[in-house]
Order: C-alpha cells, then sequence, then structure tokens
C-alpha cells in the first residue's frame, strides 16, 4: 500500500514539475521617446524579456539596468517589463545602457543601447575680483554643476575693438575650472566669460556661453612723458638733458628707466606706498654732451609688477665738424725710407690734432700735431690713426695700413726628407726657405727651366710637391723669392735630384752547377736586371735560421763569390738578395748544391774495398790448384808436358804465319794483361757520392 502512494506521489511531481516549464527568447532595451535626448526633457528606459512558457503560471522577474557598467535601477516585478524614469534628462545620463532579468534561476541580458543627452548645461563663471590694477591678474572659475568629467573649458577676454584673447585648458577629473588673465597697459573694462566642450562618440558637443563677467582696471600710474632740454634738435657739442616724469595713484616698487635702443642709459626705483587717493609725480633726469653717435630713439619706461608704460622720443644731432681724414705719402714702402702722415678736416681748420698708431692693448699716441714724418723699419708696420677736438668732441680718422717691407734674402732650395734623391715611384717634397724678407711672399719653383709653381704666402718659405718622377726627367730644380720690396727677385742655387731606381728581378747561379766535387771551388754570381748602384748584395745558405754567408756592395749590377773549397756540409740551397738606397730587399730564387766524393776518394775507396777481395780470391785458388796437383800426380805432369808442347809449337806456328815474333813470355804478359782487364771491367762505375757508397755497401 505505502509503495503504491510513494509511485503516486512520484508521478504528480513529475506531471507538476512538467506543468512549470520556461525559457528566454529575449530581453531587450529601449528608450523613450528616442536614443537621442534633448538636455532637460523627460527620459524612459524600458527593459523588456520575452519568456515562452509550457503553461499559465506566474513568474518573479529581476529587473537590473546598468548604465557604463554601472546599476542605476532595480525592481522585481511580474509582468515582463519594467521602466527606468528620468524626469529631467541631463547631459551625465548620456552612456552606454544594458539590462538584465533573472526569473525561476535563469538570467539574460539585452545588448547594450547608446543614449545620447544632446546639448549641455549652461556654465556660472564667477571673478575673483571686480576691480584690479593694470599689472595685477584676473581669476576666474568656470562651473558646469550638472555636468561629469572628462570637459573642456574655453574662457574669453574680450575688449572693446580688439579680438578676444581665449585659453583653453582640459579637466579630466572634475566639473570646473580656473584660470588667470592679466591686465595689460590700455585694458580698462574687460567682460569675460566661457563655455564646455565635451566627446561623445568621437564629436565634440558645446554648451552655450556662461553669463559675462565685467571687471573695471585702474591705472596705477600714467603713461610717462620724456622731454629734451634745449631741443630734441641740438648740435654736437652741446649739452643734452632728457627728463622722463609720471604721476602715480599707488607707488609700490615703480621703476623708472630711460634707455636708447638696447642700452639702459638711467634708472630709479621707488619703494614707498601711497594710498590710491593720493597723486605724485616722480621724475628722472639724464644729461650728456651730444655727439652724433647720441642721435636715435629714446625710451622712457615705467614698470610696476606686470604693469608697464612706455613713452618714445626721436632726437637729432647735428654735425658739429666732419671726421678727420689721414693721409700717408706711401702705404708701402722699404725699410729705412721716409714717411710721412698728415690730418686734416674738409672745411675746418681750428682743431687739436694728434696722430696714433692702433695696437690691441691700446692706441699708442705718436704726436701732437697734424703732421708727422718718420723713418721706418719693419716694426713700423701697422694701422694709424688721426683724432681732432673741438669743443669737447673728439673724432677719429678711418685707419690707414703702412707697411715695411725688408728684402728677401736668397733663397735656399733642400729636399725635406735631408738627401736630395728620390726613389723612381715616389714623390718628392722640396722646401724654398726665404730666411729673411717681410711677407707677403712669392716663391716660384722650376724643374729644368720650366716653372712648375708659384705661390704667394705669408711665411718665410713655400713646399713644393712633385709627383711626376721619371728616370729621363731633367734633375735640376730651383727657386726664386720676391715681395713688395724695391730689391726684385732673389734666385736659390740649382738642386740636381738623383733618382733611384729600385732593384728588379735578382738572380743567382753557380760554376759548377747542381753537383760539386769535394773540396773543389765554386763560383757564386747574384745579379739583378735592374738598379742603381751602388748594390749591396748577400747570400744565404737555407737553414733553420738562414745564415749569411757574404755581402758586399758594388757599383755593378752583379758580384762574384768564389768558395775555395766546398765540403759535404755546405750541401743545400742557396739563394741571395740585393738592395740599394730605395731600401727594397728582393730576393732570388733558390739554387740546390750537392757535394759530391772527389775521384781521387772514389779510387781511395776501390783501391780499399778491392784489394782484399782480390788476396781472397788468390788465395782460393792456390788451394785448390795444389789440391788438384796432389790427386793426380805424375799424369798431370806428363798431360801438362804433353799440353805445353802442343802450346808451345802451336804457337810458334801461329807467330810465324803473323809474321812477329814474340818470346815464351808473352803468354803470362797477355793472361795479366786479360785479369787486368776483367779486373777492371769488374770495378763498379764512377757515379754520385750516395752511388758509390751503395755499391760499395753491397760488395
Amino acid at each position: 500500500m505505502y509503495l503504491a502512494l510513494l509511485v503516486f506521489f512520484l508521478q504528480c511531481s513529475e506531471l507538476y514539475t512538467q506543468e512549470r516549464v520556461f525559457t528566454f527568447n529575449t530581453v531587450e532595451i529601449k528608450v523613450q521617446p528616442s536614443v537621442k535626448v534633448k538636455n532637460g526633457a523627460p527620459m524612459s528606459i524600458v527593459c523588456r524579456a520575452d519568456i515562452s512558457k509550457s503553461t499559465d503560471f506566474q513568474l518573479k522577474h529581476n529587473f537590473t539596468i546598468f548604465k557604463d557598467g554601472k546599476l542605476v535601477f532595480m525592481t522585481v516585478s511580474n509582468k515582463g517589463d519594467a521602466q527606468y524614469e528620468i524626469p529631467m534628462a541631463r547631459s551625465s545620463d548620456t552612456g552606454e545602457y544594458e539590462c538584465t532579468v533573472e526569473a525561476g534561476g535563469k538570467t539574460k541580458s539585452s545588448n547594450s543601447l547608446h543614449v545620447w543627452v544632446t546639448g549641455m548645461t549652461k556654465p556660472i563663471l564667477t571673478a575673483e575680483k571686480k576691480e584690479v590694477l593694470e599689472g595685477e591678474v584676473v581669476k576666474l572659475r568656470c562651473e558646469l554643476p550638472e555636468e561629469v568629467p572628462p570637459l573642456h573649458f574655453l574662457f574669453r577676454k574680450i575688449k572693446m575693438n580688439s579680438t578676444p584673447k581665449e585659453k583653453l585648458v582640459f579637466e579630466p577629473y572634475r566639473n570646473f575650472s580656473v584660470v588667470e588673465f592679466s591686465v595689460e597697459e590700455g585694458d580698462n573694462i574687460l567682460q569675460f566669460d566661457c563655455f564646455g566642450r565635451r566627446n561623445v562618440k568621437l564629436e565634440f558637443e558645446s554648451s552655450e556661453y556662461s553669463n559675462k563677467t565685467l571687471v573695471t582696471v585702474r591705472e596705477p600710474f600714467i603713461k610717462p612723458t620724456l622731454n629734451a632740454k634745449p631741443s630734441s634738435n641740438i648740435t654736437e657739442g652741446d649739452r643734452i638733458q632728457f627728463e622722463c616724469s609720471t604721476v602715480v595713484a599707488r607707488m609700490h616698487d615703480i621703476e623708472i628707466i630711460l634707455q636708447k635702443n638696447r642700452t639702459i642709459l638711467n634708472s630709479i626705483v621707488y619703494k614707498y606706498v601711497h594710498e590710491y587717493s593720493v597723486q605724485d609725480e616722480k621724475l628722472l633726469k639724464y644729461s650728456a654732451v651730444a655727439t652724433l653717435e647720441d642721435s636715435g630713439e629714446y625710451l622712457c619706461k615705467v614698470e610696476q609688477g606686470r604693469a608697464s608704460k612706455t613713452t618714445k622720443l626721436n632726437v637729432v644731432v647735428s654735425e658739429l665738424f666732419p671726421k678727420p681724414i689721414l693721409a700717408a705719402s706711401m702705404s708701402k714702402l722699404d725699410e729705412n725710407k721716409e714717411l710721412t702722415l698728415s690730418c686734416s678736416i674738409s672745411g675746418f681748420r681750428k682743431a687739436n690734432f694728434s696722430i696714433l698708431r692702433k695696437n690691441p692693448n691700446g692706441d699708442i699716441w705718436l704726436k701732437n700735431s697734424r703732421n708727422l714724418t718718420m723713418r721706418v723699419n719693419v716694426n713700423d708696420t701697422g694701422s694709424y690713426i688721426c683724432k681732432a677736438e673741438v669743443k669737447g668732441i673728439v673724432k677719429q680718422s678711418r685707419p690707414v695700413r703702412i707697411n715695411v717691407y725688408a728684402p728677401v734674402s736668397k733663397p735656399t732650395l733642400s729636399v725635406v726628407s735631408g738627401l736630395p734623391e728620390v726613389v723612381l715611384g715616389k714623390p718628392l717634397r722640396l722646401i724654398c726657405r726665404s730666411v729673411m724678407g717681410t711677407p707677403p711672399i712669392t716663391f716660384t719653383f722650376y724643374k729644368g727651366n720650366n716653372e712648375v709653381k708659384k705661390v704667394v704666402i705669408n711665411d718665410t718659405y713655400a713646399t713644393f710637391l712633385d709627383e711626376n718622377i721619371r728616370p729621363n726627367d731633367k734633375r735640376g730644380y730651383k727657386c726664386d723669392a720676391r715681395n713688395n720690396h724695391s730689391s726684385g727677385m732673389k734666385t736659390s742655387n740649382i738642386l740636381n735630384i738623383t733618382v733611384i731606381v729600385p732593384i728588379r728581378n735578382a738572380s743567382l747561379g753557380s760554376i759548377p752547377y747542381g753537383e760539386v766535387e769535394d773540396g773543389s771551388e765554386t763560383a757564386f754570381l747574384c745579379s739583378v736586371k735592374e738598379g742603381s748602384w751602388p748594390i749591396h748584395f748577400r747570400i744565404f745558405r737555407k737553414t733553420d735560421r738562414d745564415v749569411l754567408l757574404f755581402e758586399k756592395s758594388e757599383n755593378a749590377d752583379r758580384v762574384v763569390w768564389r768558395k775555395e773549397a766546398m765540403n759535404r756540409q755546405d750541401t743545400g740551397t742557396y739563394y741571395c738578395m740585393a738592395s740599394n738606397r730605395a731600401n727594397v730587399d728582393v730576393k732570388s730564387h733558390p739554387i740546390t748544391i750537392s757535394v759530391i766524393l772527389a775521384a781521387w776518394q772514389k779510387g781511395i775507396i776501390a783501391a780499399f774495398v778491392l784489394i782484399p777481395i782480390a788476396g781472397a780470391a788468390t788465395l782460393t785458388l792456390w788451394w785448390f790448384l795444389c789440391k788438384k796437383k796432389k790427386a793426380k800426380g805424375p799424369s798431370m805432369e806428363m798431360s801438362g808436358s804433353a799440353l805445353a808442347t802442343n802450346l808451345t809449337s802451336e804457337k810458334l806456328t801461329r807467330q810465324h804465319n803473323d809474321g812477329d815474333y814474340y818470346t815464351g813470355s808473352s803468354y803470362i804478359e797477355d793472361s795479366e794483361n786479360h785479369m787486368k782487364s776483367t779486373d777492371e771491367s769488374n770495378a763498379p762505375e764512377q757515379k754520385g757520392t750516395e752511388t758509390v757508397y751503395s755499391e760499395i755497401r753491397k760488395s
């Protein structure tokens, strides 16, 4: 029974669960009346959930609305939608909106929707002071109370009949900004305003202009006056006095300055304070004896803090007398000549004259006179001036340059490197020097009779580089020197240059060549194909460290070295090196010399080897014949006699037929000759030393 009831309840529960099934189709967000709303107008954010249900049952919905990721509205409703009301939309309500719906443990969010509240609130502008002095600053504050940063603020300073001055300020973290405007000379009644600007979706939106704020400007002092006494048109030599004055309403660190161009002539500072109601005049004076240089524009300037006012005055100073003129009898002259300097003023004779010589450490006075005559030397070279004084006005002439010349001495020509020689293919640098003589000096170089270089130089020497050296060149060089002295040109002695031809193609030979008998003489010949004499020859034998055998300098292209007695230790490789003053060592190809045994040495070796062999052979033959003789006995003697008889008769017959007569001893001589020839034919042939030794070892 209980089991039946349990099954029944489970089936009922399953049926109940199947009846309460639902799913989210969509969640949408909308703005009424539109996504663009005017500032101050009402606005509604509507969130709607579209849900499908298995049956009609109640479902609670949790609605949440976010702006730019921040929660702004939340409600619970049995309905499928919810509404977020904004009675007056502000620009701060601009942003990205999104809603989320949660029901029955399920959650779904809408897409984001951008809402733009167009238009910005009117900014509020306030000024710290309503009345300021010239040179002070006006501090302004512009605020957008209902706007959210970041914001841009634009301030304007408006003055009558001029273009407004603007200042732009970016405020990333606050909805207000503060700036300062300086009050300048000429500012009297100023107006200020501002407006705000923000960036929405890469577009700028601006507010309307704020209220205009009025600021009154007062002068701390009036514009100064500048006068010249007795007049602004004056003659040089007269005294002129400048007066610069102003009236001060409020005096505190007031400074009066008089200047010409950028040069301050005089100034004064007043540091005590008066009230606004007190009017006080202040004066700055400056006087001087007028000169032509005093003509020009003068400036009187009054300053207090940032405030500054100026007045200009143009002064013309007329010339009392023109500048003097200094004349010289000659501007270029030889030493010990007479020079006359004369100073004069055109159309004016009554003046105090003096003649001076210019010097970096101060002009050197020479004479208080209109004229000066003197005998000059080289040290008198320089610039001269004259001065004229009338009524305390001193004027100076233009400088006159005087050059005094000493004659050049006879120049010397030499090679910079020292010796009068040059290696073929290398450049030749010559120096021409004149010990005496006043620069500038003109140096001229000649190669043979041809001019190759001319140079004017402020020194006592000049150089010439000849890069075209040939073996057959004219090797005589000379130079001459001259300056502005009347003595004229001086010429050096002729310098003859030796052209050194470098060594080319060294070779080494020997007689005999290749193989040399021990104890014999060998001649070595080292020669070059080309090269200037003397030539230094060296002959080496190669070892671990090359050994110098011979060296000699010759005024020839070859050298012979005779080595009288060669020995076995002289076997090896030889080469020679040749050099001259070109300082280039040229090496020959190596040759190889082998020292072999002499003929008499070979004979001695053969004698010592063959004599013992011949003696041993003789003893062996003697022993064999004795043994054979004992074995045969008388039969051998008989046959020997018969053989001797036959041989004797045969020989006598042959000799008779030949027509010659020989004694019995001829047979012995023939036998000895035959053995000698045989022995000689068996002797080894005369070969090189190593061959001889090897054949001896084989025997």
